[in-house]
């Protein structure tokens, strides 16, 4: 039995992108509802970082807290994506937790 030809260029052309959806869905890039997709995804993204580094050095929100000289719930509202997270922060937890920040 002949499986049928796949025409790839047909379907690139076709199906939608993340970013189509992400435009339908938020709006597109630069506008503000994408902006702030944009910024909630980021702080998402960092917190899930932070959270899952703390657990794999078994180190509790408080213990993480008292290194850097903050509050647990800070500690947590970071893991949750639920707060602007300042670079300066950024810079002293993940100096807390003995990773190093490459930009570029």
């Amino acid at each position: 039995m002949d499986r049928p030809k796949l025409d790839i260029e047909k379907i690139k052309r076709e199906l939608p992108t993340a970013n189509d959806y992400l435009a339908e869905k938020y709006g597109k890039h630069g506008t503000p509802e994408r902006e702030e997709f944009s910024a909630k995804a980021l702080a998402y993204y960092y917190g899930e970082l932070i959270k899952e580094t703390r657990k794999e050095q078994k180190l509790t929100q408080q213990e993480l807290a008292d290194k850097i000289g903050k509050e647990r719930a800070y500690i947590a509202k970071i893991e949750q994506g639920k707060t602007d997270l300042q670079i300066s922060n950024f810079t002293q937890i993940i100096n807390a937790l003995g990773l190093s920040l490459k930009v570029g």
